[in-house]
């Protein structure tokens, strides 16, 4: 080692090893994590429309109805809309590829990870005869990574919660969340003073405000990773003045964070 600290092409050596270890390292969030997977035993192949993401209906179709529940992954809330890649590990009915689903609801059995919608749990399978084995088993080993979420076509859009109440209470969740990071906080703004008010996260994805201000509201979302990355994101379109309960407004962007 003395040697080598005396030769500059031996300290070029150790300069790219170490390089490469620091480089496997910063791609670790790429890394499939191992664990386990049930699916909704009493519901419909696609997902709840009751979960606790508060999505209601969209929280059950959305990506197709490839959704799921999750325990330490949901971080009160944080983590819904997330997306996951999860394949099964049983060589004889999994597919290499798995699933892609969004996290739309809380819950866990028997240490998983993942409660799948039935959908998602049988497409984790290399065919129809093996989906139907793997319904049978009810709960799989898996491993699991983050990944971005994608919706072509689709800008990211607010929901007017129908616990809100016109101009008192407002309370909104937020449909086609994209990319890798999470949505850690939401500023509501007026738009002719530009005065910002930071709201609450109710439970889930739902945010809500008391006395919300008048006007045309500006929304500027925080995009969050867990190497302490953060965007502020400002959408093209404001939420109009008249804004209504179990509206739509769409943001006018998209997002690839």
């Amino acid at each position: 080692m003395a040697f080598c600290l005396r030769s500059p092409l031996c300290l070029v050596i150790v300069f790219l090893f170490l390089q490469t270890l620091a480089g496997k390292a910063a791609t670790c969030n790429d890394c499939f994590v191992q664990s386990r997977a049930a699916y909704y035993p009493n519901s419909e192949t696609q997902g709840t429309e009751i979960g606790a993401c508060g999505f209601g209906t969209f929280g059950a179709t959305i990506n197709g109805g490839d959704v799921s529940a999750a325990s330490d992954l949901f971080r009160n809330g944080v983590g819904c809309g997330a997306c996951y890649q999860v394949r099964c590990t049983n060589g004889g009915y999994c597919s290499d590829k798995g699933v892609t689903v969004v996290i739309t609801d809380s819950g866990s059995n028997d240490r998983t990870d993942f409660i799948l919608s039935q959908r998602a749990f049988a497409r984790m399978a290399q065919t129809t005869d093996a989906a139907a084995s793997l319904l049978s088993l009810g709960i799989v080993d898996i491993e699991y990574r983050r990944v971005s979420c994608s919706y072509p076509n689709k800008n990211i859009t607010i929901k007017i919660d129908e616990n809100s109440n016109y101009p008192y209470y407002l309370a909104f969740v937020i449909w086609y969340q994209q990319g890798k990071k999470d949505i850690t906080a939401v500023q509501l703004c007026e738009t002719q003073n530009f005065v910002c008010k930071l709201l609450d996260r109710s439970y889930g994805a739902v945010w809500t405000t008391t006395s919300p201000p008048t006007g045309p509201l500006q929304i500027r979302m925080l995009f969050s990773d867990d190497d302490g990355d953060e965007n502020w994101v400002v959408p093209v379109n404001n939420i109009p003045q008249d804004w209504e309960v179990g509206q739509t407004y769409d943001s006018g962007v998209q997002v690839n964070l």
